[in-house]
């Protein structure tokens, strides 16, 4: 795979699957979803897939968000130790749909 760009966004451009990594760089899981405190409209963290299961990890210790990677501020035995996540709203993240997909919907020549 050619070297991807990375480029710094915003939670909610987050994709399902993206790598979360320590802050040594070492990947320890994927992106689930996106936790949002919907009374203060914040960003509390995000839901992963990690070996061991779904995991939170709060906003606190999400240190950057780009296109390609999530980095956090956790050392390798903070990350192995994450917990479940509760009490949240999780705000759906859906890979994006093909232009060709949305375009045939839009003039009703696609599934609806």
């Amino acid at each position: 795979m050619p070297d991807v760009p990375e480029h710094p966004i915003a939670y909610t451009a987050l994709e399902p699957g993206t790598p979360v990594q320590t802050r040594e760089g070492e990947p320890f899981a994927t992106v689930r979803a996106v936790l949002v405190d919907e009374k203060v409209s914040v960003f509390d963290g995000i839901v992963v897939e990690t070996a061991d299961g779904v995991r939170f990890v709060d906003a606190d210790h999400v240190g950057s968000i780009y296109t390609t990677y999530v980095g956090t501020t956790l050392s390798a035995e903070q990350a192995a130790d994450l917990p479940l996540p509760a009490g949240a709203n999780v705000v759906e993240i859906k890979p994006p749909r093909s232009m060709a997909a949305r375009l045939g919907r839009m003039f009703g020549r696609g599934r609806q």
